[in-house]
């Protein structure tokens, strides 16, 4: 089958797959098929991107590569309509949060191989983190195959899928903690007089030199931290307080809220 992809949900992570195809200029495709309930998101993709609009049965029957990216709970419309659409070859992707591959598998043919995919919204702009778990279809050469079309949007993982509801509410969901604690931040900037600019450029250099930080030394950040926190001073002062108010146990009900949540997302039918 010629290397065709076929796109079902023309949202921001597919958005950002093209995007990050295109930035890789890549050939891994002789075509790319689009299909949306919003015309202007096709319109859009295929002004962007080169991408046809194409009815959703003769997108899966055209395609050796579908994307499935619309939200969980629009996943089993979309599948029920494509029952008997799939040809030999085709490999589903889906980058639906909490849906198994197990159960994408019993809504397919049985020769469909199906992958899952996790991205985050970095991936907008190519720094993002793509959790990827094969069912059990799926072959090395599909995991790869994977890989090499998630390239250009960042780091792609391939994980056991046990894992996926956790990277979900670590991975996933994490970008929306971190630009809460950034804006949390620079306003705790403002509040003590610092002009809005000049917090925010604080703020951010501050989390990026210390990402680095831990990237170089290879430290745990905990190590990090007692470095800066001298006997009696400013820093050990302010980690005191953060730790009065619950900043440790916010970040771990957080995250567990959102992996319950994954999991609730995988059991909608």
């Amino acid at each position: 089958m010629a290397s065709v992809l076929g796109v079902v949900g023309c949202g921001k992570m597919a958005y950002a797959l093209l995007q990050g195809i295109e930035n890789e200029k890549s050939q891994l495709f002789n075509t790319v098929y689009c299909t949306d309930i919003e015309r202007g998101r096709m319109e859009l993709f295929g002004k962007e991107f080169n991408a046809a609009a194409e009815e959703l049965q003769e997108l899966v029957k055209k395609s050796s590569l579908v994307v499935l990216a619309v939200k969980p709970q629009q996943v089993w419309q979309v599948l029920g309509q494509v029952q008997e659409s799939w040809s030999e070859g085709t490999l589903l992707v889906s980058i639906a949060a909490g849906i198994r591959t197990v159960d994408l598998e019993k809504a397919v043919q049985s020769f469909v191989p199906v992958v899952r995919v996790m991205p985050n919204t970095p991936c907008l702009v190519g720094s993002g983190v793509c959790a990827v778990a094969g069912g059990s279809r799926t072959g090395e050469q599909d995991l790869e195959q994977v890989r090499n079309l998630l390239a250009g949007m960042g780091n792609a993982l391939i994980l056991d899928e046990k894992y996926m509801d956790a990277v979900t509410a670590v991975s996933g969901s994490g970008p929306a903690y971190a630009y809460l604690v950034l804006e949390a931040f620079i306003n705790a900037g403002i509040n003590i007089g610092l002009d809005a600019g000049l917090s925010k450029r604080l703020v951010l250099d501050t989390f990026r030199g210390s990402i680095e930080m831990i990237e170089q030394s290879g430290e745990h950040p905990a190590t990090l931290r007692e470095q800066v926190c001298s006997p009696a001073g400013t820093t050990i002062a302010g980690v005191r307080q953060l730790e009065e108010n619950g900043l440790r146990k916010a970040f771990f009900d957080a995250v567990e809220k959102a992996y319950l949540r994954s999991i609730e997302l995988g059991q909608i039918k």
